[in-house]
């Protein structure tokens, strides 16, 4: 996403101008970036044309509708993309998989910095006993 010199090309256009390409892959990493830079120049009041691509020429209405129609293929992929991801978090899941970092605190360790506070010392030494940081421990330990 972050591209300065695109984003610099595109801050340099004006309302007329056509933005010309070699090929489409030298301007967007992929369709959905290709999309949203065709949305800006729309905005800009700018076009698109691609030398290798003569389809890819948002100065024509058939350009814009290609376009428009790589936009809806684009969104229903992503729409796909997404249920399987689902899908497969919901099954990962159902079979027991944990999902995100490891706890730091073993549950034993936890117990043992429960009777430790519950002695007289503080949350400070306790974590600096464990090698964690305060809100670790604050976090693994139930109020």
């Amino acid at each position: 996403q972050d591209r300065p010199e695109v984003s610099r090309l595109l801050d340099h256009l004006r309302p007329g101008d056509v933005l010309t390409v070699t090929r489409l892959d030298r301007l967007a990493r992929s369709t959905t970036d290709l999309l949203h830079i065709a949305e800006r120049l729309k905005i800009l009041g700018a076009g698109l044309r691609s030398l290798a691509e003569p389809w890819a020429d948002t100065t024509s209405p058939a350009g814009r509708m290609v376009l428009t129609i790589f936009a809806g293929i684009a969104d229903f992929e992503r729409s796909l993309i997404g249920e399987r991801t689902s899908a497969g978090r919901a099954a990962a899941k159902a079979k027991g998989v944990r999902f995100g970092p490891k706890p730091v605190l073993t549950p034993e360790q936890i117990a043992h910095a429960r009777q430790l506070i519950d002695g007289g010392q503080s949350v400070s030494e306790v974590a600096r006993l464990l090698g964690v940081h305060r809100a670790t421990l604050y976090r693994a330990l139930p109020q």
